[in-house]
């Protein structure tokens, strides 16, 4: 049998066949010619038969993306169909209202699988998370200022080791700009009608998560003369979003010192008064069981944790983590209370999360009833093909009285 360059084995076929965009390193990869990053391969079966074109990234475990199934080239011209059809989607389908601040392409659900771009008001940020993408960088600006007219575009690098760089990585600046005029810092964006303060240049996130919109916007009905308690509160979006919507009281509570700063900030450009809310800076777990030594009491907890953090205190994971905060926060909410629980962790599937709500709500003897699950936005789509695009999983739970 002829030996061909990009032959994939028996396993990669049957997924190209059921349509998924990745090529994951095994034996057959390992055979292959020596690539760079950036090349375009077409992937073939042991006889040679055509499946599709993709993206070479041969030091990562994703050594190749699909770009096509069809024979192409990675110009301006085909980057620009895709983009536009990108583009057309959040148009015809988008749910923005009163927002400024969304995802343009998102991925493997707009077939430019590894490659993201959010609008930030008048700028635009692109992320790759494959070094494939790297040398088509200029292509994409290009056609990004073509279609756009952004005042600035900027890149946001995505270092391999997030996980060991996520404490200390508040002020570091990871963005660079990459055409136009740069931004102010901190820039001023639109959400649901609320303002909000990101940074294009500090920190390996810009301060607002995009793929959380629908759901501080359902929050924000949700909260009138209510008390919130708002775990892992990064740059406090959900709490604005509480105390913007008729909170009676906003408990927030991170481990960084800056992110917690940034949420006043953010508190202040909403004309919402910081003192009378309450911001803690302290491991959620400990915070958690130091609230309910003191007896307190909330209507609505909320919980979006990292997928992987570490604090003085301890280490956390989504897998193993999430039953413990569960566990800890269900004493704190009365019965008919809302615990929202929320995790982006790609590799834990909503079976194996729910799993782990249902694990900390036994711990501690409770009732939990799902009133609603759902995931990312529109601006965040993902094909059926692709299973790991559904990463968002955010449920709206009740504590029943037992």
């Amino acid at each position: 049998m002829p030996s061909y360059p990009w032959t994939v084995g028996p396993e990669s076929v049957r997924m190209l066949e059921l349509g998924h965009p990745w090529i994951i390193a095994d034996s057959y990869t390992k055979k292959w010619p020596a690539g760079t990053a950036g090349q375009l391969v077409e992937l073939t079966d042991g006889a040679g038969r055509f499946f599709a074109t993709a993206l070479l990234d041969p030091d990562d475990r994703i050594v190749a993306r699909v770009l096509s199934r069809e024979r192409m080239r990675l110009d301006r011209a085909w980057l620009r169909k895709r983009i536009e059809t990108a583009l057309r989607l959040r148009r015809d389908h988008g749910d923005l209202g009163d927002t400024d601040a969304y995802r343009l392409v998102n991925g493997e659900g707009d077939d430019l699988p590894g490659l993201t771009v959010d609008r930030y008001g008048e700028f635009l940020m692109v992320q790759l998370y494959c070094a494939g993408w790297r040398p088509h960088l200029k292509v994409i600006t290009d056609v990004l200022i073509d279609l756009l007219e952004p005042r600035g575009i900027y890149e946001k690098t995505r270092p391999r080791q997030t996980r060991e760089l996520e404490a200390v990585s508040d002020t570091k600046r990871y963005g660079r700009l990459l055409a136009g005029e740069g931004a102010p810092d901190p820039l001023q964006v639109c959400e649901n009608g609320l303002q909000f303060q990101v940074s294009l240049e500090r920190g390996l996130h810009t301060g607002l998560f995009l793929d959380q919109r629908r759901n501080r916007r359902d929050l924000m009905a949700r909260v009138q003369g209510k008390r919130v308690l708002n775990l892992f509160a990064f740059t406090a979006a959900f709490s604005v979003a509480a105390a913007a919507a008729g909170a009676s009281h906003v408990t927030s509570v991170d481990a960084s010192p800056t992110y917690t700063e940034w949420g006043k900030a953010n508190f202040g450009a909403n004309r919402l008064n910081p003192k009378r809310h309450e911001f803690i800076v302290g491991d959620c777990l400990a915070v958690l069981q130091d609230l309910a030594r003191q007896g307190k009491r909330y209507d609505i907890i909320l919980m979006d944790p990292p997928s992987f953090s570490t604090t003085g205190k301890g280490r956390f994971t989504t897998r193993g983590g999430t039953s413990d905060l569960v566990a800890a926060a269900l004493p704190l909410l009365p019965d008919g209370g809302l615990l929202m629980a929320s995790s982006n962790h790609q590799k834990v599937d909503v079976a194996d999360y729910l799993k782990e709500l249902r694990r900390g709500a036994l711990q501690v003897k409770s009732d939990l009833r799902i009133i609603s699950l759902t995931g990312q936005p529109e601006d965040f789509p993902y094909p059926v093909t692709f299973p790991e695009g559904r990463y968002l999983k955010y449920a709206i739970c009740v504590k029943m009285p037992v």
